[in-house]
């Protein structure tokens, strides 16, 4: 492959990754998976500590999962006992990320036809999320509590890079914070460590591209509205 060729195969793979809601059952071979985590792997990370470790739920062990935290989820005061482990977003929203927050909702669930104030339904489809959008494939990550906050960056770039190679497999993706809520649950049915902190999740899989949530594309920011070149 010559170098214009390599360039936009690489581009290719980093702006159609989205985040799926929707996917269809197709299997993902278990050499696939471990196909991706072997390219993925090379992430950069702070003086090579290579903190992540990801725990990956298929057949009968997602199911067994996903319904441990939907009969949680769906019980509003066993619910309310669980609660997400570390601050993923902020605790106070200010211009213009409460915007971002809300136009990436509001547009979801325009999509599906979820009226402003239809809690019963906007429960429904975030609990979507503890089935992993129906992805054949959940993965789980972990850090060990010793580690700091550099070891979150090391983490993200390790997930990007799963989310990357999985599109030169074909496949796609959604990270998920919402899985941090039930991290109790998780370590349990798991049987990870209590040394192990639990960070986020995320569906892989094929993505069923005649569900209308698919069809969500995030509005994204110019260069010049997030950089300042220093010259002088």
């Amino acid at each position: 492959m010559d170098k214009e060729s390599l360039r936009e195969a690489v581009e290719w793979a980093i702006v159609t990754r989205r985040s799926i809601r929707a996917f269809l059952p197709t299997e993902v071979p278990r050499e696939t998976i471990e196909e991706i985590l072997d390219v993925a792997r090379f992430a950069a990370t702070g003086v090579n500590l290579q903190p992540w470790n990801v725990h990956v739920v298929t057949g009968s062990a997602k199911d067994r999962l996903c319904a441990a935290i939907h009969e949680v989820d769906n019980n509003h005061e066993l619910s309310t006992a669980h609660k997400d482990e570390w601050e993923y977003y902020p605790t106070e929203w200010v211009f213009p990320y409460i915007d971002r927050r809300r136009d990436v909702g509001w547009s979801l669930y325009g999509l599906l036809n979820i009226q402003k104030g239809d809690k019963a339904r906007m429960h429904i489809q975030h609990g979507r999320n503890y089935s992993f959008f129906d992805a054949p494939v959940g993965l789980l990550f972990t850090v060990n509590r010793v580690m700091q906050q550099g070891s979150l960056l090391d983490v993200g770039m390790f997930m990007q890079n799963i989310m990357v190679a999985a599109r030169a497999h074909g496949l796609d993706t959604c990270p998920q914070a919402a899985f941090m809520k039930y991290h109790k649950i998780i370590s349990v049915e798991l049987g990870i460590p209590p040394e192990e902190m639990f960070i986020v999740g995320m569906s892989l899989g094929y993505a069923d591209t005649e569900k209308i949530e698919n069809t969500l594309i995030t509005k994204r920011e110019g260069v010049a509205s997030f950089t300042k070149f220093y010259c002088k």
